[in-house]
């Protein structure tokens, strides 16, 4: 941060506000509450005792000798010196040769040779078309009213919240059984590594629901966590679309099918490439209309709306890091178009600031994936089999975009040589 000071790579005060309240969960007395504690709390069960004590012993004086003096330092600092040296300016354009280091940044998150300009433009044409799809579905309902009233009426009404956690819990189970139910038809191979689904840790706060991994020998199965800490923040239309996202089709199929390919070399199995894994998760939510769910029209526009958060976001990404926009603009087109709240809203938007680019990778990615389908269909017809495409697309690891196309267009070429069935 010191260097960053000095050479002018700081980032834009507006979005660190937050940052040393953030810092003050390290700073508690009590060690039991500190985050850094909860690893001496849950030793494993054949540990002896005499092996707990002395590790707690050690933890505790490591926190509090350690890990409260460095965070309290840190807070100091970034209070007294790092935030009074922030930038004003928001856009990555704005640091010494910003412009070509946006470009670079785009890059890499999308894996695509995509401009600002260009990635701008498609997101201007995706917004309009999912508002058109938006207002369709609202009408379905019968409400009578605007986009933005019906965004209020969704937001205030008790109908879509539950009232207990254990009641999230099962509404999410119920899901997961309905999907697991669909996947047969969509995929020619799945994977092994089961999955289930539990509440997140109340000290994670509103942090968004999430996937996490499994083991790749399967001592471990992967999770999907839901936020059960603020349920007001948490509504059933929403359920589906997200849980299609993180579990299955999305980031549990794609990852323990990675993690279970033979002869795949290890950085494979792991790679982090933003356009495919987000592109994929993303795609994963419109499979949901084949595997039967978005029936109700909430839940359709919940899943909408969430489409459209990832179309804002290549606006707005772009607004901001290329074409100038100031904060309060982008909250104001990202809550106008999706819906979602203004805290929420508040919190995407610092996210977009101070990581330039990785939002750019989840609609940009759904997109290619889509359009690769259509080739295939298009080149394959009747021999098109989409469950031999779904594993084309998963069954290398994540790839870069392009890559992903070559593999496609090879897969493509194998298909039509190959003896039909029969």
């Amino acid at each position: 941060m010191r260097r960053g000071l000095a050479t002018g790579w700081v980032l834009p005060a507006q979005a660190i506000v937050r940052v040393p309240s953030q810092i003050d969960a390290w700073l508690t007395p009590d060690v039991s509450a500190n985050p850094a504690w909860r690893p001496f709390s849950e030793f494993p069960r054949d540990m002896p005792e005499a092996t707990r004590t002395r590790l707690a012993a050690e933890g505790r004086r490591a926190i509090m000798d350690d890990v409260v003096p460095a965070f309290q330092a840190l807070k100091k600092f970034f209070e007294a010196t790092y935030l009074p040296g922030a930038r004003k300016e928001l856009g990555a354009s704005t640091l010494p040769g910003g412009a070509a280091y946006y470009d670079a940044l785009i890059a890499e998150a999308t894996t695509t040779a995509m401009s600002a300009r260009d990635i701008h433009a498609l997101g201007l044409r995706e917004v309009s078309r999912i508002e058109r799809a938006m207002d369709d579905v609202m009408r379905k309902t019968g409400f009578e009213g605007t986009r933005d009233g019906f965004f209020q009426f969704m937001h205030d009404s008790p109908q879509f919240y539950y009232t207990r956690a254990e009641d999230l819990l099962t509404g999410y189970r119920d899901i997961a059984k309905r999907a697991d139910a669909e996947l047969p038809k969509l995929f020619a191979e799945l994977p092994r590594l089961p999955y289930g689904i539990r509440a997140m840790e109340t000290f994670e706060g509103d942090n968004a629901d999430h996937y996490t991994p499994g083991s790749e020998e399967g001592a471990r199965a992967g999770f999907f966590e839901a936020n059960t800490n603020d349920l007001r923040t948490r509504p059933k239309y929403e359920m589906e679309d997200l849980f299609l996202h993180e579990a299955v089709p999305g980031h549990h199929l794609q990852t323990a099918r990675a993690q279970e390919i033979k002869g795949l070399p290890e950085f494979r199995k792991y790679a982090f490439i933003v356009a495919y894994l987000e592109g994929w998760a993303l795609y994963a939510e419109s499979l949901g209309d084949e595997m039967g769910f978005y029936r109700d029209p909430y839940s359709k526009f919940g899943q909408l709306s969430w489409e459209m958060v990832r179309a804002c976001r290549l606006v707005i990404d772009t607004g901001i890091h290329a074409f100038g926009w100031d904060r309060q603009r982008a909250i104001a087109y990202l809550r106008s178009h999706s819906g979602i709240t203004g805290t929420y809203a508040t919190a995407e938007i610092d996210r977009y600031i101070v990581d330039p680019g990785q939002a750019l990778g989840y609609k940009l990615g759904e997109l290619r994936i889509k359009a690769l389908r259509a080739k295939a269909a298009a080149a394959l017809g009747d021999r098109f089999d989409l469950r031999r495409f779904h594993n084309a697309v998963i069954d290398d690891g994540a790839l870069p975009l392009d890559v992903l196309e070559q593999r496609i267009d090879q897969w493509i070429a194998r298909e039509i040589g190959r003896r039909p069935p029969g």
